[in-house]
């Protein structure tokens, strides 16, 4: 199964890719800064919680990393996802500093696009159109 998507239809694993994108957007963009046009999401609210907050948005990020293996994305797709995500936990959980770089970097974001871009490069087309870039 690597790489390829035998074991889901294109439009199952459309919709799932959405679904993923929809929890991504969740934890890194759902909302806007009051008076900035900064979005941030429940990943840099959680990661204010010293240690808990970090590990519980590595662990979300983790699932998101999962469900795109179950999807069958490839070993050097998860490999670039993993980086994202430790990069974001890692980094993520030095205060004040982490706190600033969960709001910049959005690796789960990151990590969708490079998902959503690799199933379209398959030819399945997922709900709501080309990559969004953030």
């Amino acid at each position: 199964m690597h790489g390829t998507y035998q074991t889901f239809s294109a439009r199952e694993t459309g919709h799932s890719v959405a679904r993923l994108e929809a929890l991504a957007r969740l934890m890194d963009a759902a909302f806007v800064l009051p008076g900035t046009n900064i979005r941030m999401g429940l990943d840099a609210l959680i990661g204010l919680l010293p240690v808990a907050g970090d590990i519980i948005a590595g662990l979300i990020s983790s699932y998101l990393i999962w469900e795109a293996r179950q999807l069958g994305a490839p070993r050097w797709l998860i490999a670039r996802m993993v980086t994202n995500a430790l990069l974001d936990t890692v980094l993520g959980a030095f205060p004040l500093v982490g706190d600033a770089f969960d709001v910049m970097f959005r690796a789960n974001m990151k990590n969708m696009a490079l998902l959503r871009r690799h199933v379209e490069k398959h030819g399945i087309t997922c709900p709501g159109g080309k990559v969004q870039r953030w």
